[in-house]
């Protein structure tokens, strides 16, 4: 099976709405199209071809000269052109559940790893801030499947989104220091949130579900780069995390699957630290 039929199958059965559908057809077939002209395999293509084509094909104009090839060209979109940001990101989702198809239908090995191509632009202020039942439900499924097969560090990752469930929010979670981690005789966790000012905060009793990420990363945390460091979540080059990566976390967990990849307005960090484990919201969208 080519690309392209690939495309059209997977669509075909889809549960992605028509609108959805159709942009997902405009935005991956400009991609197939630039892998024939560019010599490049689209089943095969690694994540610096999708940030050529994306370049080439969208994000010049917005660049202001500067190449695609890294968290400052990034950090330079989501800054200066929060609009062209998000319908990257979009693309980014598209590009991401057509080789989740392509793995699932046998045609590739392993997905690319996409990760680090997402802007991670916070959400548009007075947007809808809370998922309904349903979307929150494929939430725990998506954090459950989120495994050694889609990030070498998959403890962490999931670890991150159980504590936005917790009400954390994006710079909170990327600043929680280990030293304020406390197991209790039940079993339980609570924690110590950092505030504003890096002062301990407001103490979180924890879900069983979190304590149990806690302990399975835990086990495989790396020590910091930098001697009397202890903040929990670390990134590759074991240092701390800026905020906005949680933000490219989520949005890569959620473009896994068509009823979270396909919500307006997008699945972020604070929609999900807003919605919590259990605090239902009243009406579905």
């Amino acid at each position: 099976m080519d690309a392209e039929e690939l495309l059209h199958m997977w669509l075909a059965s889809s549960a992605l709405r028509a609108s959805t559908r159709a942009e997902y057809t405009r935005e991956i077939a400009s991609f197939l199209t630039w892998c024939q002209h560019n010599s490049v395999d689209a089943l095969t293509a690694r994540p610096k071809d999708i940030a050529a084509w994306a370049a080439d094909c969208h994000l010049a104009p917005y660049l202001d000269g500067r190449p695609f090839n890294g968290p400052d060209a990034l950090a330079h979109l989501a800054e200066h052109h929060p609009e062209a940001a998000r319908s990257h990101d979009r693309r980014i989702s598209a590009l991401t559940q057509f080789y989740e198809a392509a793995y699932d239908r046998k045609v590739i090995t392993l997905p690319p790893n996409l990760t680090a191509l997402r802007s991670g632009v916070p959400r548009l202020p007075g947007a809808k801030n809370k998922l309904d039942r349903m979307e929150r439900a494929t939430l725990f499924a998506v954090i459950g499947m989120w495994g050694p097969d889609r990030s070498r560090n998959y403890q962490r990752d999931r670890l991150a989104v159980w504590l936005l469930l917790e009400g954390l929010r994006p710079a909170q979670v990327v600043r929680v220091d280990k030293r304020h981690l406390y197991p209790q005789p039940d079993g339980t966790w609570e924690l110590r949130a950092p505030d504003d000012h890096e002062n301990v905060g407001k103490q979180f009793v924890l879900e069983p579900l979190t304590g149990a990420a806690i302990k399975d990363y835990l086990k495989v945390r790396p020590e910091p780069a930098a001697p009397g460091d202890h903040t929990l979540l670390l990134n590759k080059d074991r240092r701390p995390f800026q905020s906005r990566w949680v933000n490219k976390l989520v949005g890569q967990m959620c473009a896994t699957h068509p009823l979270l990849a396909d919500r307006q307005p997008p699945v972020t960090a604070d929609t999900i630290a807003h919605t919590g484990y259990w605090d239902t919201p009243a009406t579905s969208r």
